[in-house]
């Protein structure tokens, strides 16, 4: 039982940040920790693409479909799907700038796009036992895996009207790429996979440039010495990953490849794999 501690003034609870102000950096230092608690270490997130997989229509959402509904097969695959909103959000934020609503207010707009998709995706994939998972619906994500459900979530992070200003330019910094991230940090899950339709991260941009070489296998320190001026990944992702405790694994694999997904799933290195290997910090 936490004993209550009183003398200044005040009430206190007794613990180790008892009387401590929480923005002391000296405080803050000592709540470090290597790691969290991993609550779905089993788990793998896997983040659809809006622009590259669902813009381009039924010749890319069917044939992944159906890899997606083998793959659901084996019941020792956890997975939580992701959604990008693709070129309705980029549309969206062109007329919300044009119109001059504020950074927060372009933020709470992607996510409405990016739950168009959402539906469409599970519209396809509910005969087989899938369903749209609202935020706050986090916590049953037990009774999803257990039941043989896969759940179906947007991308893009609720900051809403609070999403920070951007240090450049008028559009919200923290996109779907991040967003899937922090919740595959958050949650402690074993991998983070995004389909793109690249076979991986290359130096620069492989649609511009024939001679783009791509990563194969690298890890978050290398990355950083060498980041591509053209990203095919949300560039405050790897600004964050650099500080997170739990992700290790990040894998990017071409969707318009049939298998590149179910190996990433099994833990092959397929695509470009970028691990976290120094300690944090």
């Amino acid at each position: 039982m936490s004993n209550i501690v009183g003398g200044d003034g005040r009430t206190h609870i007794n613990s180790r940040l008892m009387r401590e102000s929480l923005q002391n950096k000296d405080v803050l230092s000592n709540t470090d920790s290597e790691r969290d608690l991993q609550i779905f270490p089993d788990v793998s997130l896997v983040s659809i693409g809006g622009q590259s997989i669902f813009d381009r229509g039924k010749d890319a959402i069917l044939p992944l479909v159906a890899e997606l509904v083998e793959i659901k097969k084996d019941r020792s695959v956890k997975m939580v799907i992701g959604v990008g909103g693709g070129t309705r959000v980029r549309h969206t934020i062109s007329i919300a700038a044009d119109l001059g609503l504020p950074v927060g207010g372009m933020a709470q707009l992607v996510g409405a796009m990016e739950e168009l998709n959402a539906i469409l995706l599970n519209t396809l994939l509910a005969p087989h036992g899938s369903m749209p998972m609202q935020r706050d619906h986090f916590w049953d994500l037990p009774l999803y895996f257990d039941a043989g459900i896969t759940p179906i979530a947007i991308s893009v992070p609720p900051y809403h009207f609070w999403e920070p200003p951007p240090a450049e330019g008028h559009l919200p910094t923290h996109g779907s790429d991040f967003g899937l991230f922090q919740l595959a940090d958050v949650l402690g899950m074993k991998q983070a996979i995004f389909v793109k339709d690249e076979d991986g991260l290359y130096d620069k941009d492989p649609k511009k440039h024939k001679s783009a070489k791509k990563f194969g296998r690298i890890t978050l320190a290398d990355l950083m010495t060498q980041f591509p001026q053209d990203n095919i990944l949300d560039q405050e992702l790897f600004h964050a990953w650099k500080n997170a405790k739990n992700l290790k694994r990040i894998v990017i694999v071409n969707g318009l490849v049939p298998g590149q997904l179910t190996r990433a799933l099994k833990g092959e290195d397929v695509g470009t794999v970028i691990v976290k290997e120094a300690a944090r910090g």
